[in-house]
Parts: structure tokens; sequence; C-alpha cells
């Protein structure tokens, strides 16, 4: 058994971990009203640093499993942190710009802010799940 099996395991419980701790903190912040700028702020720092967090455990885990092997594990794992490094380059812009509409009290602003952790929240579930069932058929296959 080659060692980067401990590094690809290592990654793996860092990707879960990641992705369900942010999803479950992420959750409750649901429930602020996002009509107060340190709302907006606090909301795209939290989801700056998971996407920077998913992003280098996806490298990590990419690394590891192409050095044990694992082609579509690492070729997945690297979609992983090109989908994180769009997140951030994409989404976090747009909610630095709405939340300087919030300051300036510009009501759709707050909607389309509320809107867009929404899909952030939405978007870290669907990831959730394809890495909780790539995890299972990993085992499957080390059976």
């Amino acid at each position: 058994m080659t060692p980067a099996i401990y590094g690809a395991f290592f990654f793996t419980v860092v990707l879960l971990v990641t992705t369900a701790y942010f999803l479950f903190g992420g959750l409750p912040l649901l429930i602020l009203k996002h009509d107060v700028p340190l709302d907006a702020r606090f909301i795209r720092r939290f989801f700056e640093v998971y996407y920077k967090a998913l992003f280098w455990a996806a490298v990590g885990a990419s690394a590891s499993y192409a050095l044990w092997g694992r082609v579509a594990l690492a070729v997945g794992a690297a979609a992983i942190a090109v989908v994180a490094t769009l997140l951030r380059t994409r989404f976090l812009p747009v909610m630095q710009e709405l939340g300087v509409k919030i300051e300036a009290a510009e009501g759709e602003a707050i909607r389309r802010f509320r809107r867009m952790h929404m899909a952030a929240l939405l978007i870290n579930v669907a990831l959730l799940v394809v890495l909780v069932w790539g995890t299972i058929e990993l085992s499957r296959s080390m059976m």
C-alpha cells in the first residue's frame, strides 16, 4: 500500500469536515435580515474563508489521489478546486457590491444578497452530497 493513501484519506476528511462545517455554520446566518452592512461583510468573509479552505483541501486531495494512482478521484478533487476558485472570483465580488448597496439602503440589494447566500449554501449541499457519494464509492472499490 502506497503512503499516498494517508494523504488522500487526510484531505478527504478535511474536505468533508470543511464542507459540513461551513454548511452548518452558514445556515443559521440566514436568519439575519442582511439589512446591516456588517451582516453582509461577515457573510462575505465567511464564504471567502470557506472557498480558500475548500480550494487548498481539494488541491491536497487531488495531489494525493494522483500519487495514489486514482486518476478519476484526482480529477474530481481538481474540479472541486476549480469550482471553489470560480465561486470565490464570481460570488464574492458581487456580494461585496451588494454590501455597498445595502449600506446605501437599497431594498433590492438585500433581497439579492439573501438569494446569493442561499445559492452558495445550496451549492455547498450539492458538493457535500458529491463528496459523501465519492467517499462511499471509494470505500466500495477498496473492498
